[in-house]
């Protein structure tokens, strides 16, 4: 069982920055963050694995979004630059010891074993 605390959501000014946190209890494959903006689905923003840290991101995050991870602290970062308002969403923070890494399964939520509760994230205009 892995146990994955978020932390670092807030309201920002669009153009400003944001870096969310998540602290995982136990090791995974990878990690991954989803969002969920009121009404729609939950999509996948960025993953990383825990050995080599290569990474995925959905396009529309790509050169605005970075994620990483601390290995010694078990903790994966998303640090968020330049958002608009089309970012505002609840943000997810996701673990699996699925060992499949390849991008179908890394940005699909059903291949996650561990969630986070969810930390929001308010882009103002």
């Amino acid at each position: 069982q892995v146990q994955l605390v978020e932390s670092g959501g807030g309201l920002v000014q669009a153009g400003g920055s944001l870096r969310l946190s998540c602290a995982a209890s136990g090791r995974s494959s990878y990690m991954g963050w989803f969002r969920q903006a009121p009404g729609k689905e939950r999509e996948f923003v960025a993953a990383i694995r825990w050995t080599g840290g290569s990474t995925y991101y959905t396009d529309s995050v790509k050169g605005r979004f970075t994620i990483s991870r601390d290995n010694a602290k078990n903790t994966v970062y998303l640090q968020m630059n330049s958002l608009n308002f089309e970012d505002t969403a609840v943000y997810y923070c996701a673990a699996t010891t699925n060992n499949l890494w390849a991008r179908w399964s890394a940005s699909s939520p059903s291949q996650y074993d561990y969630w986070g509760q969810g930390t929001q994230v308010t882009v103002s205009s």
